[in-house]
């Protein structure tokens, strides 16, 4: 059984949380502090983790830093702190996404299922992925539409396939430009817009209904798109 521990001072949050993930089979560990965050993770081992960043006694973007000092378990900031700000230092500092309060359970689920999906793919990608329309393949560095080959840049099949490794993850703009570009041009976010342009474009995937790529406005993006079974 997959065990969730969630990090949050309020007790309706958690109660509802814990009902919510029980009647979906997660097992649920709680804690009311950071401090007490810390322990239950060291003691219980979760799977994934649910932290809210107003705690008690230690701020949570600071409990994401500690955590991250000895652990890569999976972790949605479930926050009502929505400035993207705190969104992209949350990021930074190791979140794998980024849900604020007010939220939808069947949204949370879905980011639930995709942080757990990373974690349990992170050992073994696979050397083709397909969803029937799209196929990558690792080995050939090849990217093929409905049948057709299509010509990428090495820079552009580079950000294809980080975000591709990160299904379902927000990658920062500032991950993105420190890895590709340098730390001399974390401010050149043209740079990005420019190659995830040109990658759209050449997928025909539509910025306002997108099937593979979708941007978290002033905070990075994420690949939404979902292999085919046995891939």
């Amino acid at each position: 059984m997959i065990r969730i521990l969630i990090i949050d001072d309020e007790p309706q949050i958690r109660r509802f949380l814990t009902i919510s993930l029980e009647s979906q089979g997660y097992s649920i560990i709680e804690a009311e502090t950071g401090k007490q965050g810390l322990q239950q993770l060291v003691l219980e081992q979760p799977d994934l983790v649910i932290l809210d960043l107003g705690l008690p006694d230690i701020d949570g973007q600071q409990v994401l830093k500690e955590l991250r000092a000895f652990s890569d378990v999976p972790v949605i900031v479930l926050s009502v702190r929505n400035s993207e700000k705190e969104k992209v230092e949350a990021l930074d500092n190791g979140c794998n996404d980024y849900v604020e309060k007010p939220f939808g359970v069947k949204e949370l689920l879905a980011r639930i299922r995709a942080a757990l999906r990373i974690s349990s793919g992170r050992e073994q990608p696979p050397a083709v992925w397909s969803d029937g329309n799209l196929e990558v393949d690792y080995l050939s560095r090849t990217v093929t539409l409905q049948g057709e080959r299509l010509r990428f840049s090495p820079r552009e099949y580079e950000l294809l396939t980080e975000m591709m490794s990160h299904p379902g993850q927000i990658l920062t703009y500032h991950y993105l430009l420190q890895k590709y570009w340098g730390a001399s041009h974390l401010d050149d976010s043209h740079y990005l817009r420019i190659f995830i342009r040109q990658i759209r474009n050449k997928l025909g995937d539509d910025p306002a209904r997108p099937r593979y790529i979708e941007t978290e406005a002033g905070v990075g993006y994420r690949f939404i798109g979902e292999a085919q079974s046995g891939q």
